[in-house]
């Protein structure tokens, strides 16, 4: 056998040693989506958690490897996973796809902050099962762990066959999502079915990310984005088909390492220049994404819901007259500050302030739009790219933010108008992709990028002769960018194209019927938000003076979501809050490492607790302020007559299943 095949046998074995581990994780997703319309995006994050406490008992504990791992998968992630159906999930069965992506995220940054704080970042590794066992398939020898791992990606997928279309508990859990009453009726209790639905998922979860230890380190963020590469593979299967999940995890796992295989050839026999290899290096890296967002690309287009026309309580608009009062006191309140307070914590409050400018762009798409943008801290990395690289805009003057504002709404149009056709959670996952696939290929690239080497360098402006180099002045100047900027988003609600965006959120099937194009409303409105983050990119850039990849990476958009719906995200007031919270953390931190894990618990566990309320901190302010003057501080959501429509719920099965 000559050594090119025995090459591409072992890229073959790996692939399908990691396609096997996917499908695990796969089918965890699939079984807990398809039981309670809920997708999980802290499924990743739970296997995180759960292999490092794993790693707690098989080292910290000196328990057999065997044991620890039986204990984590039999024991403690189920009842996790249990603890977290009865204490969240079971309230977002039928709650809007924005509340419980946003819980489910909350969940995510929650589980991260825990492990931080349970485990500070340190070197960890384990011993791998059956560790210098395994057997000769000719030239080519599979580990004991992997053989693990084939074995049991087969056992799962046989069990949960068994389970689903052989026994009545397995049948139950299928007839949940299409109706939980019914189903009481019948002499079943979908209460618990839900519950160990999620405790099997957690499970699932925990055996995967413990089988794909071995490919990463023990770390958070790899750990937990290593078991994220399995949504493409239940995209593959629509989330409820477990067939066509497990043979999508099959396709990712091989192509990821055929795709090693062939730049191995082609690097070994062509020299590439710096900037291909870059290229080829981080296409690796970004494949699953990719993958992910060309799965969507082939679904086929999601069907209108129909039902009834209802709108949600949002924060009143505030009249014109009462909006110029209220900037001309912010502006009045940060000069203050500004001019009294030290260099340094000058510097954190226009940091601040740019945070929230971010939060600007997901106020107009999320709290207006309903729709879940992952991506906003990503075009602002964009637009901060485009002022440091293309050489054209010498500094971050107005002009200049009005130029990169053009470019990155544009880009935003290109990645919404594939997304959209399909709405909802799967434009969340879209974004996710796109934000995770921009680091990889954009953002952290060492030819083109923001530059891992070393930050780059914003050039702060001169404006009419007077220079903005000073802490003091461009923390002015960033929060007179962030005033035009609320001003046109206060516009933009106040309008007419505000009226459409509102009533296609409301009800899609509505619109269409009146003759509305709710397609390019919904384009041009991401669009908008996207071009908002660029200028804010720019600006928060501008701020920080160097920035590199870190700040702008696909793991900040977790926190710039949570803690702008913490805020308020359906108002200007809570794009302040948030963005004051975000910008002051690094404080909090930087006095207490050892509080690092606490702060990201915190902001997880309120957005936990404010999911169901995007009008956060400061409707709840707001509400208290008018009930103390008589007044009502939401607007009411539209009241008779309403318009009923017989509704025709989404069908989620398990296809594949009797």
């Amino acid at each position: 056998m000559n050594e090119f095949v025995t090459q591409l046998l072992a890229y073959t074995v790996l692939g399908i040693v990691i396609g096997s581990g996917y499908a695990i994780a796969a089918s965890g997703l699939v079984i807990t989506y398809a039981t309670s319309n809920v997708f999980n995006m802290a499924h990743g994050a739970i296997g995180m958690f759960m292999a490092f406490v794993y790693w707690q008992l098989a080292v910290g504990a000196q328990l057999p490897a065997v044991v620890a791992l039986l204990l984590v998968v039999l024991v403690i992630a189920p009842l996790f996973g249990a603890l977290v159906e009865r204490s969240m999930m079971r309230r977002m069965t039928d709650a809007p796809v924005m509340v419980s992506l946003t819980v489910t995220v909350g969940l995510l940054v929650a589980l991260i902050g825990m492990a931080q704080a349970i485990w500070p970042a340190q070197g960890r590794s384990v011993d791998e099962f059956f560790a210098g066992r395994g057997i000769q398939m000719g030239e080519v020898f599979v580990s004991g762990q992997q053989l693990l791992t084939l074995v049991l990606a087969v056992a799962v997928a046989g069990a949960l066959y068994v389970l689903l279309a052989r026994t009545r508990t397995g049948i139950g859990m299928r007839a949940i999502v299409d109706n939980r009453e019914l189903l009481a009726l019948h002499g079943a209790q979908p209460g618990r079915l839900s519950m160990f639905s999620w405790a099997l998922g957690s499970s699932l979860a925990a055996l995967a990310g413990i089988l794909l230890l071995y490919e990463v380190a023990l770390e958070y963020f790899g750990l937990t984005l290593l078991v994220i590469n399995a949504y493409a593979a239940a995209m593959v299967g629509r989330l409820k088909n477990l067939p066509r999940t497990i043979a999508g995890a099959m396709v990712l796992g091989l192509l990821m390492q055929y795709y090693r295989f062939a730049v191995s050839e082609i690097t070994g026999r062509v020299e590439v220049s710096e900037a291909v290899n870059s290229v080829l290096t981080g296409m690796r890296a970004a494949l699953p994404t990719l993958f992910l967002f060309l799965v969507m690309l082939l679904l086929p287009l999601e069907k209108l819901r129909v039902g009834q026309i209802a709108g949600a309580a949002m924060v009143r608009v505030p009249s014109w007259r009462r909006t110029f009062f209220s900037a001309a006191v912010f502006l009045a309140v940060v000069g203050a500050l500004a001019f009294t307070m030290a260099p340094q914590d000058v510097a954190r409050l226009g940091t601040s302030i740019a945070l929230a400018t971010i939060m600007l762009s997901l106020v107009l798409i999320t709290g207006y739009g309903g729709d879940v943008s992952l991506a906003q801290m990503t075009f602002a990395g964009l637009g901060g790219l485009i002022i440091v690289k293309l050489g054209i805009f010498p500094s971050v003057d107005p002009v200049s933010l009005l130029c990169i504002g053009a470019i990155v709404a544009a880009i935003g149009a290109l990645v919404a108008i594939p997304a959209l056709r399909l709405r909802g959670l799967y434009l969340g996952l879209g974004t996710l992709a796109f934000a995770f696939a921009s680091d990889k290929l954009i953002l952290e690239n060492p030819v083109w990028g923001l530059s891992l080497g070393g930050a780059a360098v914003f050039q702060r402006p001169t404006i009419l002769g007077v220079s903005l180099e000073s802490e003091t002045g461009f923390t002015l100047y960033v929060t007179m960018a962030f005033l035009l900027m609320s001003f046109t988003v206060l516009a933009i609600r106040r309008g007419r194209f505000g009226r459409l965006i509102l009533a296609s959120r409301d009800s899609q099937a509505a619109c269409q019927t009146l003759g509305l194009n709710t397609t390019s409303t919904r384009v041009a409105l991401f669009a908008v938000s996207a071009g908002l983050a660029g200028m804010a990119g720019a600006l928060y850039g501008g701020m920080l003076v160097e920035a590199g990849p870190p700040e702008f990476a696909m793991f900040q958009n977790l926190p710039l979501l949570l803690l702008a719906v913490i805020g308020g995200i359906t108002s200007i007031t809570g794009a302040v809050i948030g963005g004051l919270f975000l910008g002051f953390q690094p404080m909090l931190t930087d006095a207490f490492p050892a509080l690092a894990g606490i702060a990201n618990l915190a902001i997880g566990a309120a957005a936990i607790a404010l999911g169901r309320n995007p009008n956060g901190i400061a409707g709840i302010s707001f509400n208290l302020g008018r009930r103390l003057t008589g007044r009502s501080a939401t607007a009411p959501p539209p009241q008779e007559p309403e318009i009923e429509i017989a509704p025709e719920p989404e069908e989620v099965r398990l296809v594949g299943t009797p």
